[in-house]
């Protein structure tokens, strides 16, 4: 049996700020080009996912995201330069953090393997 391990950022009230779903999300706003279209794809209210975006990029303090012409009803979005920059580090550390765990749990518990 494999472990898996998940990564959960919290902010300083201790509730969950930003992890791989919202990191899915803004997958697919480069890939949509658009977020509502990625909320869609991913079955996501529109709101949740502005909501979502919207609570990271304050907490963070930049934007994420930008509008842009096209994309479906007119309004487009894609990820800022900040955006593209932030997600690639985020995705970096995770996975650092997960060999890192894994490392420990099979030095922890060896049997497991």
């Amino acid at each position: 049996m494999q472990a898996v391990t998940r990564v959960i950022f919290l902010d300083e009230d201790g509730e969950k700020f930003f992890g791989e779903g919202p990191c899915r999300l803004l997958h697919a706003v480069e890939q949509t080009g658009s977020l509502r279209a990625a909320a869609q794809s991913m079955g996501m209210a529109y709101t949740k996912a502005l909501k979502l975006v919207r609570h990271a990029e304050k907490a963070l303090g930049f934007a994420l995201t930008e509008r842009t012409a096209g994309g479906r009803d007119g309004g487009g979005s894609s990820l800022t330069a900040q955006g593209k920059e932030w997600l690639r580090q985020y995705e970096r550390y995770r996975d650092a953090c997960v060999e890192a765990n894994r490392q420990l749990y099979l030095a922890c518990f060896p049997q497991q393997r």
